[in-house]
């Protein structure tokens, strides 16, 4: 993702040389795109959802690359090599070229092909937002530059980029389909899209203004700089609009800025909406938002040798930190936050085929540690019980003679002893606890 970012910004430069920077030092130290990398590479989100098994980290990198696609075709060669014939292409710094005997059409198109191939991707990373986001970004983004509609060229591929997409999308929805037909259909669209979307189902409330508080904490360290850039675009804003002949309201910002804010507001204002709310679910965001706190951080290194070094030197102790943290707390955390380990102990002790429940809470990553075990209640999700004499009665009636249950360590002490079953504590984190529970002969 950050490479995309990268190329992108780099591409950006060549074709506008009004935004490279204009100072007499011209060291690689200074090119915004090597600054948006270590801003990407440093940031807190990235860095804690590049480590945990969610699909939104899968939707991000897709999404990301699809956008960039997009913006290389719209601002590098539409704009500026827009040509038929074929003619010398500049795509590296001075005194590196690589000629192409291609007309730039070709490539344009190309991009605009990977626009619509990482599209299909991020369709099947996490369904119809994998489609949603990118198409409405693009023409939010030509909204704000007062535009009516993308360009012609792009309008159309929307019929032939569409079923791309789709041809894409198909290698896992179509074999999906086609086994389970409806189900299908119902428990990922209209359970996971739109319900979760319209209702609270899955228990993940949240106030609306929940992602415009946890997207500018996942820019940390670079906090300060992500809000001096919003805070500036709107000033800029403000002062710079003007009208030219009457008719048409324009401003100095650049491709780039105006671009990474029609990516940051589309999905953060759809998902603020939402009835069901997670952290990740604004990931795909970050990427415009460290697009704009590097442009902050860039303006600010300008200033000054000291300023570079200090950004330089904040980057390298989240480095640090992060390393250590990996080492010596991390681990721990894991092991007290999955169940993993406690499965594991559970198996080795010779706990392989009894089924496992849940008792007063559920904790979801047994689903991947204990495949086929779980019991579950008719909506078919993880059964969970708030009274051990209710669970006793079911197994008894299920002619169950012994079942593992897995519950918070905290509260243990309240099946010991009961004088219906035998219990024996197999696994405890500390945090979570495995109890096997059997009946008296």
């Amino acid at each position: 993702m950050v490479f995309g970012l990268r190329s992108s910004i780099f591409l950006l430069k060549l074709s506008d040389k009004n935004q490279r920077p204009k100072t007499k030092d011209q060291r690689p130290k200074t090119d915004f795109a090597n600054w948006l990398a270590l801003i990407a590479a440093s940031s807190i989100g990235l860095l804690a959802f590049s480590r945990g098994a969610s699909f939104d980290i899968i939707l991000t990198f897709p999404m990301t690359a699809s956008l960039c696609c997009y913006f290389l075709f719209e601002t590098f060669l539409q704009k500026h090599y827009f040509s038929e014939a074929p003619k010398h292409v500049i795509v590296s710094r001075p005194k590196v070229k690589i000629i192409s005997a291609v007309p730039p059409i070709v490539f344009a198109y190309l991009l605009l092909a990977g626009f619509y191939f990482f599209i299909g991707l991020a369709i099947l990373a996490k369904g119809l937002v994998g489609i949603v986001f990118p198409i409405a970004i693009v023409f939010f983004y030509h909204m704000i530059k007062f535009e009516l509609l993308p360009s012609p060229k792009f309008l159309i591929s929307l019929l032939w980029g569409t079923i791309l997409s789709l041809l894409v999308a198909s290698v896992w929805y179509l074999p999906m389909y086609l086994t389970h037909g409806w189900t299908f259909v119902d428990e990922f669209f209209i359970q996971h899209h739109f319900q979760r979307f319209t209702s609270d189902k899955y228990q993940h409330r949240q106030p609306f203004w929940f992602f415009f508080l946890v997207l500018p904490l996942m820019t940390l360290p670079w906090l300060p700089f992500f809000l001096a850039a919003i805070w500036d675009f709107f000033k800029i804003q403000n002062s710079r609009f003007k009208i030219q002949n009457s008719k048409a309201l324009t401003t100095h910002h650049s491709p780039l800025t105006t671009f990474a804010l029609a990516w940051l507001l589309v999905p953060l204002v759809f998902f603020s909406f939402s009835g069901s709310k997670l952290p990740g679910y604004i990931l795909p965001v970050l990427p415009a938002a460290l697009i704009l706190t590097a442009e902050s951080i860039f303006r600010f290194v300008q200033k000054s040798e000291k300023r570079r070094t200090l950004v330089q030197i904040l980057a390298f102790l989240v480095f640090a930190v992060v390393a250590l943290l990996l080492q010596f707390v991390v681990p721990n955390f894991a092991r007290q936050d999955s169940l993993k380990n406690l499965i594991e102990t559970t198996n080795a002790k010779g706990y392989t085929t009894q089924k496992i429940v849940n008792l007063y809470a559920v904790s979801h990553n047994a689903e991947f540690y204990a495949p086929g075990r779980l019991v579950r209640g008719d909506d078919g999700k993880s059964k969970r019980y708030d009274d051990f004499s209710v669970l006793i009665k079911d197994l008894e009636r299920a002619d169950e003679s012994e079942i593992l249950v897995l519950m918070s360590h905290g509260v243990i002490q309240e099946i010991i002893g009961n004088e219906w079953v035998e219990t024996e504590v197999v696994a405890d984190n500390g945090e979570t606890a495995i109890v096997f529970v059997k009946f008296k002969n």
